[in-house]
């Protein structure tokens, strides 16, 4: 079992919290959890599993603060959900195959972009003039392919599926949130699972970092939910400077 030192613990606590705050609003707090995790010691699979067992609980309250204030849309984020795990086992079995060096460039020039398109583009709910079929199309395309990078990369899955939503299906910012929530929830249940079963989980850690990653997650969606686009535009802008310069600092 690890032993952590009293200020070790007190700083993982917070950063998990502060996670689960930007997660539960843009997106990405892995990008953040998952390095302290590593930081203080622990083996690769055991923070993977100590980080999904957090962020699982965190996140489905942030999906419960969302839906409360009727920010999901049921018919999307179901369908959305459903190819999103499609989406995630295909991406898992081409990590097994290829690796994720070519893509990582490819984010290197693709990041600025969305940065530019999530500050320029105003928030709109077109969804109901859009015919519906064609909005639960483009939703089961997204969700199949972020659920695919998903399950080959990771990292900022949250935050583009936000963007995208905005973007592409041209939901109002925080519906685009709540249905992310769902669909994020769903994807992350069975690698949840996994790392249980496992016994992959550190509880004495686990279970604090759980009860951080909730309050975070509430926080933040409570602040998102009141905020808006004031809040979750520049947030995204912010999770995707850190993808960036996680990939650059693996890349280099």
């Amino acid at each position: 079992m690890l032993e952590l030192e009293i200020w070790q613990y007190a700083l993982l606590f917070f950063i998990v919290f502060l996670a689960g705050f930007i997660d539960s609003i843009a997106g990405g707090g892995g990008l953040i959890s998952l390095p302290a995790y590593y930081s203080l010691g622990l083996p690769p699979v055991y923070a993977l599993g100590n980080n999904k067992f957090s962020s699982t609980f965190g996140g489905a309250i942030a999906f419960y603060e969302y839906s409360k204030k009727g920010h999901v849309i049921w018919r999307l984020a179901l369908v959305g959900a459903v190819f999103s795990i499609i989406g995630s086992a295909i991406g898992a079995q081409i990590a097994l195959r290829f690796s994720d060096y070519y893509l990582k460039y490819l984010l290197i020039c693709v990041i600025p972009v969305l940065a530019f398109i999530t500050l320029k583009k105003k928030s709109a709910n077109t969804t109901k003039k859009m015919k519906d079929i064609y909005a639960l199309f483009l939703t089961g395309i997204i969700g199949l392919v972020v659920g695919c990078y998903d399950g080959f990369f990771g990292p900022g899955t949250g935050m583009f599926l936000t963007i995208a939503f905005t973007t592409i299906v041209g939901l109002d910012t925080l519906d685009a949130c709540g249905n992310t929530k769902l669909m994020n929830f769903a994807s992350n249940i069975a690698a949840f699972t996994t790392f249980v079963i496992n016994g992959n989980v550190y509880y004495s850690i686990g279970i604090p970092c759980m009860i951080c990653s909730i309050v975070g997650n509430k926080l933040g969606a409570t602040l998102a939910i009141k905020g808006g686009d004031k809040v979750v535009r520049p947030l995204l802008v912010v999770v995707l400077v850190l993808l960036l310069g996680n990939i650059l600092i693996s890349l280099f």
